[in-house]
């Protein structure tokens, strides 16, 4: 038997239509932004945000709440005035 059309998925309590993409939700924690699922063909895939390595000893998650990365004062190059 085939079916008419693209199959949804189904996350905890809710239904995604197919190709729709979603943070999912995971109690006690809420919303898990740097998650993200997406739906094919009846399949759920889910994939954490990847991050480039952070080349400081302090990063900061200013701009991108899930990703590490250096301020500016981390990577400049010492000062060459006297």
């Amino acid at each position: 038997m085939q079916a008419d059309g693209p199959r949804a998925c189904r996350f905890g309590r809710r239904w995604y239509l197919n190709n729709e993409s979603w943070h999912p939700s995971v109690p006690p924690f809420g919303e898990m932004k740097c998650i993200l699922c997406w739906c094919v063909s009846g399949e759920t895939h889910c994939q954490r945000q990847e991050c480039p390595p952070a080349t400081c000893a302090s990063p900061a998650r200013r701009d991108n709440p899930c990703c590490a990365k250096c301020r500016s004062e981390c990577t400049a190059p010492p000062s060459t005035l006297h």
